[in-house]
């Protein structure tokens, strides 16, 4: 794999961007018979590991980041009944528990409902059609712990001091 790489990189005047879980712990980024082995060399010289971590709530600032993405995500569902708020206040600890706070799992979560929305002409995304879409596994099996927290009130999605919605 790292030959094949390194000659699309060498042969063509592109950059390559590769998405993987745990890239690092897989040990895609070095070479070497054995873990003792583990050399640094080729496709580890060439590559940058970047990391995206989960959206986190325990602080203020977490939880303005968290709105602010909602906000921004609001604008983009092409549905006859959406309304300003419909993420943001609405479903903002119900996408968190969903989600579990990881990007690509809220991404696919809102696209599936927006699908779903469409197809049985709810044309807005709620708790009760939201309920009937199917998330990753991963979201799911952390969904439970998350959703006991936020309804008991130990966890809020919701910041204390709120961010306006830009105008459309």
């Amino acid at each position: 794999m790292a030959n094949h790489l390194k000659f699309l990189a060498n042969t063509f005047p592109v950059t390559l961007i590769y998405i993987g879980v745990r890239v690092r712990e897989r040990g895609i980024l070095t070479e070497g018979l054995s873990p003792e082995q583990t050399l640094h060399a080729q496709f580890g010289r060439r590559t940058t590991a970047l990391s995206l971590r989960p959206f986190q709530i325990d602080t203020e600032e977490g939880r303005l980041e968290w709105r602010r993405l909602l906000l921004t995500i609001e604008h983009k569902p092409v549905l006859a009944e959406k309304h300003p708020g419909m993420l943001a206040d609405d479903l903002s600890d119900y996408l968190l528990a969903r989600s579990s706070g990881h990007f690509a799992s809220l991404m696919a979560l809102i696209n599936r409902g927006c699908l779903r929305a469409i197809r049985t002409r709810h044309e807005r995304l709620d708790t009760e059609l939201m309920d009937q879409v199917n998330n990753d596994a991963a979201a799911e099996e952390d969904r439970r712990e998350l959703t006991a927290a936020l309804d008991t009130g130990l966890l809020t999605s919701r910041p204390q001091t709120r961010q306006r919605r830009k105008s459309a």
